[in-house]
């Protein structure tokens, strides 16, 4: 090889790993994160919330909803048995993903007539799992027939009530859009952040603004709000793409939607100026930024659902900024938003927001005094 060429090499490896924090961004880090993706994530539907109303004396009823717990595709929501709640409402709120609801004279009797309806509805919010979660119903539904009360002709006579709520023509692109507006939103918040503040300090800009006749406050306030302003610049932009060309509905409040955005916002950008606070140059940033955004989308929901995970890593979920937003988005969007959910997930975001300013002032504080 060239000796040149072999001391630029030689070089450029030596600046890359001399500081301990990128060794650790190169190498242990992706160790970590292919050991908690290999665990968490699954493309397999289950853990599915079902409610069922029925009366108690309907038995074939409540061994349909027994045996679908028993399994492995659904776990109780909580409602179960006679009529306490608007099947509806329940999925509307998000406390179940599916309702199964008998007859009013009974599954069991309508059976024994030879001809009965049972109706099952589910929330198409998320497509994938709306369309296993009809195949899963039959299945339970016939195997009950057939084991426990003995009933199996070659068609059952059966006939499946199936509304579909929410995203009736099962669209896809209702389903992803709400995901890429998160993207898109964090990638002009926390990662522009990040690099604008890491690039000051890489210049030498950084500490001359500290030095001159203004608080700390105000530096850190001057670099963080504009970003604030930008990303919310760019919320009506995306949202006309997404109602207008993609056709995904706005069920809820417009004000509900930009003020959880807003929320939204000020997190990511208080997390990019986190993480600005560990890094010395452009590189580093541009690789945390990376090591952070990757495991966040992950996370999210908004390719592998949440509800999949094991409970062991399930909690990553609940830090997540970007799994609470798309819940918000989806809410607001496509269910009308309803107040509890709103209020819990804007909540967690404002405690993720005020933790990661806290941290980041006081680090600041602490360098650049």
């Amino acid at each position: 090889m060239n000796r040149t060429l072999r001391g630029f090499i030689k070089k450029e490896l030596i600046q890359a790993l001399r500081d301990p924090r990128m060794k650790f961004l190169l190498f242990v880090t992706p160790i970590v994160q292919m050991t908690l993706f290999g665990v968490a994530i699954s493309n397999e539907v289950k853990n599915i919330r079902l409610a069922a109303f029925f009366d108690s004396r309907d038995t074939v009823m409540r061994d349909v909803y027994v045996r679908a717990i028993a399994g492995r595709w659904f776990i109780p929501s909580g409602y179960a048995g006679e009529p306490a709640a608007d099947p509806v409402e329940l999925i509307r709120s998000s406390k179940a993903d599916a309702v199964l609801v008998a007859p009013p004279e009974g599954f069991t009797r309508e059976l024994g007539r030879g001809d009965a309806t049972l109706q099952l509805l589910i929330d198409a919010t998320n497509v994938t799992q709306a369309q296993a979660v009809e195949a899963y119903v039959k299945a339970i539904v016939q195997d009950t027939l057939r084991t426990d009360a003995g009933i199996s002709p070659p068609k059952p006579p059966i006939r499946f009530d199936t509304r579909v709520l929410f995203n009736p023509s099962l669209n896809t692109a209702i389903f992803m859009v709400p995901g890429v507006m998160t993207m898109l939103m964090v990638l002009t918040t926390l990662v522009l952040t990040q690099i604008a503040i890491v690039r000051e300090k890489e210049l030498g800009t950084f500490e001359m603004m500290i030095s001159a006749p203004v608080s700390k406050a105000e530096v850190i306030f001057g670099k963080t709000v504009p970003y604030i302003i930008i990303g919310m610049t760019n919320l009506p932009l995306i949202l006309s793409v997404a109602v207008f060309v993609f056709h995904v509905p706005m069920r809820g409040s417009l004000w509900a939607l930009t003020f959880a955005t807003l929320v939204f916002v000020c997190t990511t950008v208080a997390m990019g100026t986190l993480i600005s606070t560990f890094c010395a140059n452009q590189q580093q940033a541009s690789m945390g930024g990376f090591l952070f955004m990757f495991p966040a989308i992950m996370f999210s929901g908004i390719i592998f659902p949440i509800q999949n995970m094991p409970e062991s890593v399930r909690w990553m979920a609940y830090i997540d900024p970007l799994a609470h937003y798309l819940s918000l988005l989806r809410s607001i969007m496509l269910k009308g938003g309803d107040p509890r959910t709103l209020a819990s997930h804007i909540a967690i975001l404002l405690l993720l927001a005020a933790l990661s300013g806290a941290v980041s002032f006081k680090r600041f504080h602490t360098t650049l005094s």
